[in-house]
């Protein structure tokens, strides 16, 4: 095995949502299974959980079901992660929960997707955990949708059950921003159309979830330019690195060259980048999600949860006040009189949510006004003012600087997760 083009293959994330019992996780363990990405010994486990729940054929959704309170329910709490690859590509699976009180869990595991995998029951057709799974899809930038359309075995893998329910889905979601939305339908739990093409279903005339998966094409260029928020200042001060002055981060947006004008925010000193250091490799370019040091050729007062932008880039915005969508996390309810932890990129500060705007209904995609709070599992639009300026995209133009999380003061716990208007 060519073990340096393993390292370097391209990496897809993607996550799986939908109603409870739809085969989400079946789903994945047939990915896992048929891919022939499990060992020996985890599918001998897997054999002896399934005969243990009195299963008639080996479980596969065990594979991804890791908590013991998950596999007695036959449901997913948590998010399950898992990890697997073919010859053409890198896979990391965010299994997210189906109930509707896991909503939490879903926008945790799908915040960092490239695709999201929305699976729907043939016999069942469109929900209202449907339209929440792809609304949330929709509220986090995913531009890649796949709808799977489970258990076409139940249904004698008609067309005419998959065709309307694909026609359902698009009469609901006109509305939602969805950019990219391919139906494949499926049996999960004998493996039609996952890895392998289904003879059961000649009307069919798409590609597999695999093939699908290992061939999409994935846009991660920002709209917002090159964006490099700094996490530490490198000092070696040692006698190879006398003068020795690096900032270390990871590229957000856009790409770095040496030689590129860059405007250190939110002082707005300008400069020059004079060399870009990946480990002990000193390199001429760096791309969006490599982590570097960058040398400028000032020394200027720059530490961290500054940002650097290149100097003929859209700029950022630099304000206290600002308008986000959030989802609150923690079973304490949002206050308008805390004092909040707030994480952007690489800063930390404080602030308080000045007003509510309103609190969304995902089942119907209404906005309710006048609401008071945020309790567990809500979503809503607040507007916040933070105790320093912050230096911040739209998250539609740049998911890093798009986004922060609110922290309990108290706890330290995540409490909120909020997207940038």
């Amino acid at each position: 095995m060519d073990t340096k083009g393993y390292l370097h293959m391209d990496l897809l994330r993607f996550s799986t949502a939908g109603n409870v019992d739809d085969g989400k996780s079946t789903l994945i363990g047939r990915l896992l299974y048929d891919s022939k990405s499990i060992f020996e010994d985890q599918m001998e486990a897997v054999e002896q959980a399934s005969r243990r729940t009195g299963s008639e054929d080996v479980n596969l959704a065990l594979l991804t079901d890791g908590l013991r309170s998950e596999r007695e329910q036959g449901i997913t709490i948590d998010v399950a992660y898992r990890y697997f690859a073919t010859p053409v590509r890198k896979f990391i699976i965010a299994d997210t929960p189906g109930h509707i009180q896991y909503t939490r869990n879903m926008v945790t595991g799908a915040s960092t997707t490239d695709l999201a995998i929305i699976l729907i029951d043939a016999r069942n057709g469109v929900s209202e955990q449907t339209l929440r799974h792809t609304y949330i899809a929709s509220l986090l930038g995913i531009e890649q949708v796949t709808v799977c359309i489970n258990k076409m075995d139940i249904v004698d893998f008609s067309q005419d059950v998959f065709e309307n329910i694909k026609n359902d889905f698009l009469t609901i979601t006109k509305n939602l921003n969805l950019k990219n939305v391919k139906f494949i339908p499926v049996s999960a739990k004998y493996g039609d159309n996952v890895v392998d093409k289904s003879e059961n279903m000649p009307w069919y005339e798409g590609c597999t979830l695999l093939h699908h998966l290992e061939t999409v094409v994935i846009d991660r260029n920002s709209t917002s330019g090159m964006r490099f928020p700094v996490q530490y200042v490198v000092r070696p001060i040692s006698d190879k690195f006398h003068d020795f002055r690096g900032y270390a981060g990871r590229i957000v947006g856009g790409n770095v060259a040496k030689g590129d004008r860059v405007i250190a925010l939110p002082s707005g000193i300008k400069s020059q980048i004079t060399s870009i250091h990946l480990g002990e490799e000193e390199k001429e370019t760096a791309q969006i999600s490599e982590s570097v040091v960058i040398q400028l050729a000032d020394d200027i007062d720059i530490s961290r949860g500054d940002i650097l932008v290149a100097e003929n880039a859209p700029q950022p915005n630099i304000s206290n006040d600002i308008r986000l969508t959030i989802c609150w996390l923690n079973q304490k309810p949002m206050s308008t009189i805390t004092k909040y932890i707030i994480r952007h990129t690489s800063r930390e500060c404080l602030g308080v949510v000045k007003a509510i705007n309103h609190l969304m209904d995902i089942n119907t995609l209404e906005k309710r006004e006048n609401a008071e709070t945020l309790k567990m599992n809500d979503i809503g639009s607040i507007n916040l003012r933070t105790s320093v300026p912050l230096v911040f995209d739209h998250y539609s133009e740049n998911r890093a600087t798009g986004c922060l999380i609110f922290i309990d003061p108290d706890t330290f716990e995540t409490v909120g997760a909020g997207i940038i208007e």
